[in-house]
């Protein structure tokens, strides 16, 4: 009797629901005004004269201008540098319990913050003007040298510590929250384990501050490469969008001279972005659950059991990465 009821209900198994996905007229309707839209835009500058793409193919590739691209490029990296070894510093000091410290670091936060950037890289253009020579040596006692600073002519030099100081408080403080990030459960564990501070640091807090701290640093770092553009104020004109300034005010040429500079700061900027995907990528390691084929064949060696791999896209059986015995 059981039986067959059983097989009865096995033929009266409904059949598999055939899902058909809903008709979305309005995304079709809403791509295609962009698209249109979009065609419109690059019609029309393709064909207004005032752009003057001949003279933008001209200059794209002028050596003056990669020159100050190379030069933006250095800006950005040595600025960057100092300021990202600067941030850190700076976090420690908060993170301090020395009050002397951490108000330090806090008025060094509030004053260059709290200002814009043009107005310092105005004072830095002006700071042989205000000292005007630096003596070295202990004071009152024995001077070993003094630098004469009018005579000095350090642009270049006064410009990389203008963008650096500026952006070393902003550093700071991405620094700060990424190592607030860290649970303390994982220094106390870090300590059980009888790992040093050195070791906890470097181990345990870095390695998880790390995933906080670097998207907001690329974007900080590629924020500085369109900040170089204000160096002028100290005056330091190799740059980029200086130099393609420069040029336009002698052939009076200025939309297509800023198009290029464009060009470059959109050329560079893409290289930025690839490098900060693939630094993201290789901190991202071990935020998700889903294990790659290889971390199951290991995990499958261990237990000393058959692990089935599913290829993707599907492939040859003979192909390693099908079944493992």
């Amino acid at each position: 009797m059981s039986e067959n009821t059983h097989s009865g209900a096995a033929e009266t198994e409904p059949e598999p629901i055939q899902a058909v996905p809903l008709r979305r007229p309005g995304r079709w309707i809403a791509g295609a005004i962009v698209v249109i839209a979009l065609v419109l835009i690059v019609w029309g500058a393709a064909t207004n004269e005032a752009y003057r793409w001949d003279i933008y193919g001209q200059y794209l590739f002028d050596r003056r201008i990669s020159e100050a691209a190379w030069n933006t490029v250095q800006l950005t990296v040595l600025a960057m540098l100092i300021a990202v070894v600067l941030g850190v510093v700076l976090a420690v000091m908060r993170l301090s319990p020395n009050p002397v410290l951490k108000s330090v670091a806090w008025v060094y936060l509030w004053v260059f913050r709290g200002t814009p950037v043009y107005v310092q890289l105005v004072l830095w253009g002006l700071f042989p003007s205000i000292y005007k020579q630096l003596d070295i040596g202990i004071p009152f006692v024995h001077q070993f040298f003094h630098i004469d600073l009018q005579s000095l002519n350090a642009a270049f030099l006064f410009a990389v510590i203008g963008l650096a100081l500026n952006e070393a408080a902003y550093m700071a403080e991405i620094v700060r929250a990424g190592i607030g990030s860290v649970p303390d459960g994982q220094i106390e564990a870090s300590t059980a384990l009888g790992m040093s501070w050195a070791q906890t640091i470097r181990r345990t807090v870095l390695p998880q501050a790390m995933r906080v701290i670097i998207p907001p640093t690329g974007n900080e770092l590629i924020s500085m490469l369109k900040t170089t553009s204000l160096v002028a104020a100290v005056p330091y004109t190799a740059e980029l969008y200086a130099r393609a300034r420069d040029i336009a005010g002698s052939n009076f040429q200025p939309i297509p001279l800023f198009l290029v500079a464009a060009t470059w700061y959109l050329a560079i900027t893409s290289i930025l972005m690839v490098g900060q995907y693939f630094v993201e990528k290789h901190y991202s390691k071990g935020m998700t659950r889903h294990l790659t084929a290889r971390q199951l064949q290991a995990l499958a060696d261990a237990e000393g059991k058959a692990v089935v791999i599913q290829p993707t896209p599907p492939t040859d059986p003979t192909i390693p990465g099908g079944e493992r015995k």
